[in-house]
C-alpha cells in the first residue's frame, strides 16, 4: 500500500514572507527567553499554588459515556517483533476490542501510586511532571458494539473510557478515507504545565504530544495498524474537527495534530488523502454539527504566561501546507533487532505498562556494549544509517523529515566502550553542517568494533559525569545512570525553509526519539526518564555550537532506578491486565 498526499489547487491563504518572518521573530524570541542558564532559570511561578493545581483530567459534562473493555482478550504479540514486520499480526479489524486494546496500551492510566495520605495516577505516555496536557480525541466510522454511527469522542483515560461529543455525516469516512480506518486528534492544555514550570511549559507540551504520538504508534502495531500523522490541514481545521473547547481560555485545548490509523497492507495500493476536500468537509459539516457535553473546570485560578499564547499562536499551522508523500505501507522494514534475548522476552504489553519515569539512578548498573548499540540502532529512522529505507516504528508515522535530531551522549557506564561525549547523526546529510557547527577539536572517530551502519562517532574521552549533572539544572541522575544525552535538533535553518509551525514539530519529534529511549530501556530490564531542567546554552558552549543552525531541544538519561519503598503500587484499573 502506498500513501500519498494531494495538496494541489491550493485556495486557502499563505502566509506572506512579513508575516512568515515575524512568527518566526515571536518563535525565537520564546525559544532564547525561556532558556536557562546557569545565572538565570526561565520565568516561572514562584511556589507551587497546591490549591489551584489542574485537573489532570478533561471531562465533558452530560455527554454519553462508552466505556471500554479492560481485557481486550487480544495476546499481546512479543516487543522484538515491533522491529521485524515479518512478525507483526495481520490487521485486525475495528471493534470494541481493538479500539480499547489500543487506547489501554497507549494514553491510558497504567498504576496508581500511594504514600501517606497522597495518592496520584500514572499513565502509559509520560509527561514532564507527571502533569498530562495531552488530551485525545476518537474520530470514526460506526464500530459495532460502540456506536451504530459515525462518531467524534473525547478519550477520557481515568474511566478508560469515551465521550461521545457529536454524531457526524455518514459520507465522511467513506468519501476520503480507505475502509477500517479511523482518526485521533490530539491537542494541549499549555496551562496544566504552565501551572508548574511557567513560560517553559510550551516546550515541554510538545515533547508529550510526540510520546502521545510514539505510544498510539506502537499500540497501533500490535494490532496490524499503520498511525500516520495527516499534516496536510492546518490548525484551525482541527479546531473545528474536534471543537476544541476555548472557555475559560487558560484552559483551551490547543490543536496539535491529526492521525490517521488504517490496516497495514490494505487492498488499496495508494491511499490518496485529498487535503483540500477534507479541509471543506471539516468546514461545511462540522461546524454547525449538535456537541454534547460542557467541559469541566481544571481550575479555580489561574496564572498566565501571555508568551506561551502568544508562540501558541505564531506556530499555528496553516492549511493546505504540507510535502506530498510516498510511502509503501506494506513492505515497512524493521529496524535489525540484534539480540531478542536483551528484550527477556517481554510482550509489548508488558513493556508499555509497565514503563515508568525514574525519579534517581543507581550509579552503578553497567549495560553492555550491544544492549547500548541495539538501542542507538532503534534510535535511527530507519534502524540504519544506510540512505533510501523504509523508516521505523514509530517514526514513519511523522509527515516530515523526522531526521533532524541528533543525539550528543555522554557515556557513563557501558562495558566496553570507553567514557566520553559521543554523538549519534541521525541524519548523516548534516554530518558537515555538524562539524562546522561544532568544537574544532572534536574526533569524530568512529568507536572500535561498532558496526558500519551506525552513525555513532566519538567526539571526546573521558568521564562526563560531573559536566553532565551540571548541564542538567545540577540533577544527579544525569550522571548516575548508564549514559544520559541531548537531544540537538538542526534549528532555525528547518524553520526558514519549512515555516515557524515546524517549532513544535521539532520538540515533537524529540519526544517520539524518547519514547523509544523509554521502551528499549523498560525492555531491557533498565529505566531512562526525560530531563526537560537544562542549561541550554552552556550545553551549546560544550559542543562549540554559537548560533541558531543548531539547539539542544530536550534531554534524557538511562540506568539502573532506585526505587522508593515507601510508594505503593495499585492497579489502575480492576480486572487482569492492570500491571503493577
Amino acid at each position: 500500500m502506498s500513501f500519498s498526499s494531494s495538496s494541489s489547487s491550493r485556495s486557502l491563504k499563505v502566509p506572506t514572507f512579513k508575516e512568515e518572518e515575524e512568527k518566526l521573530r515571536q518563535v525565537l524570541k520564546y525559544h532564547n527567553q525561556t532558556k536557562h542558564s546557569f545565572t538565570n532559570y526561565a520565568r516561572g511561578p514562584r511556589g507551587l499554588d497546591w490549591a489551584n493545581q489542574p485537573n489532570p483530567f478533561r471531562r465533558y459534562l452530560s455527554s454519553p459515556l462508552l466505556p471500554l473493555q479492560h481485557d481486550s482478550g487480544h495476546d499481546s504479540v512479543l516487543y522484538s517483533s515491533l522491529f521485524e514486520s515479518s512478525s507483526l499480526p495481520p490487521p485486525k479489524p475495528i471493534s470494541l476490542s481493538t479500539i480499547s486494546h489500543l487506547f489501554l496500551h497507549s494514553l491510558a492510566l497504567s498504576a496508581w501510586k500511594t504514600t501517606g495520605a497522597s495518592t496520584w495516577p500514572l499513565r502509559v505516555n509520560p509527561s514532564s511532571g507527571n502533569l498530562h496536557p495531552t488530551e485525545a480525541y476518537l474520530i470514526s466510522p460506526p464500530i459495532p458494539s460502540l456506536s451504530h454511527l459515525p462518531f467524534v469522542a473525547h478519550y477520557a483515560p481515568k474511566e478508560h473510557s469515551l465521550e461521545v461529543r457529536a454524531h457526524i455525516p455518514p459520507t465522511f469516512f467513506p468519501r476520503f478515507f480507505p475502509e477500517n480506518s479511523f482518526l485521533i486528534g490530539v491537542s494541549s492544555i499549555f496551562w496544566r504545565e504552565a501551572w508548574k514550570y511557567g513560560e517553559r511549559a510550551f516546550r515541554y507540551c510538545n515533547h508529550d504530544v510526540g510520546h502521545a504520538i510514539a505510544a498510539l504508534a506502537v499500540a497501533a502495531g500490535e494490532l496490524g495498524w499503520e498511525l500516520k500523522l495527516l499534516d496536510g490541514l492546518g490548525s484551525d481545521d482541527l479546531n473545528v474537527l474536534m471543537n476544541l473547547p476555548e472557555v475559560p481560555e487558560i484552559e483551551s485545548e490547543h490543536p496539535d495534530c491529526l492521525l490517521l490509523v488504517f490496516p497495514k497492507g490494505g487492498a488499496r495500493d495508494v491511499i490518496n488523502i485529498d487535503y483540500k476536500g477534507i479541509s471543506s468537509a471539516i468546514r461545511e459539516g462540522f461546524s454547525t454539527l449538535e456537541w454534547k457535553g460542557t467541559p469541566n473546570v481544571l481550575s479555580k485560578e489561574h496564572l498566565r504566561w501571555d508568551i506561551i499564547y502568544n508562540t501558541a499562536e505564531a506556530v499555528k499551522k496553516p492549511s493546505l501546507i504540507s510535502n506530498s508523500s510516498l510511502i509503501d505501507a506494506s513492505c515497512f522494514r524493521g529496524s535489525g533487532v540484534v539480540s531478542r534475548s536483551s528484550y527477556k522476552e517481554l510482550t509489548v504489553s508488558q513493556v508499555v505498562r509497565m514503563r515508568r519515569s525514574a525519579v534517581d539512578m543507581d550509579g552503578v548498573t553497567f549495560i553492555d556494549k550491544s544492549a547500548f548499540y541495539q538501542m542507538l540502532m532503534h534510535c535511527l529512522p530507519s534502524g540504519s544509517s544506510t540512505k533510501g529505507e523504509q523508516l521505523a516504528l514509530p517514526f514513519r508515522a511523522l509527515s516530515w523529515d523526522c531526521a533532524e535530531v541528533h543525539l550528543a551522549l555522554f557515556v557513563h557506564r557501558v562495558s566496553g566502550l570507553p567514557k566520553g561525549l559521543y554523538f549519534l547523526v541521525r541524519n548523516e546529510d548534516h554530518l558537515g553542517d555538524l562539524k562546522r557547527a561544532m568544537r574544532s577539536e572534536f574526533e569524530w572517530r568512529r568507536p572500535d568494533g561498532f558496526p558500519e551502519d551506525l552513525p555513532l562517532y566519538m567526539l571526546a574521552e573521558g568521564d562526563c559525569q560531573r559536566l553532565a549533572k551540571g548541564l542538567s539544572c545540577h540533577q544527579d541522575i544525569a550522571g548516575d545512570g548508564c549514559f544520559s544525552l541531548g537531544m540537538v535538533a538542526r534549528f532555525e535553518p528547518v524553520m526558514r525553509e519549512m515555516g515557524s509551525w515546524m517549532y513544535p514539530r521539532l520538540f515533537l519529534g524529540t519526544g517520539v526519539v524518547g519514547q523509544v529511549l523509554y521502551l528499549e530501556a523498560h525492555a531491557m530490564g533498565i529505566s531512562a526518564t526525560g530531563i526537560g531542567c537544562y542549561f541550554d546554552d552552556p550545553v551549546h558552549e560544550v559542543l562549540g555550537i554559537k548560533d541558531s543552525s543548531f539547539q539542544s531541544l530536550y534531554h534524557f538519561t538511562v540506568g539502573g532506578p532506585v526505587l522508593d519503598k515507601r510508594i505503593m503500587t495499585l492497579p489502575a484499573y480492576p480486572g487482569p491486565t492492570s500491571d503493577v
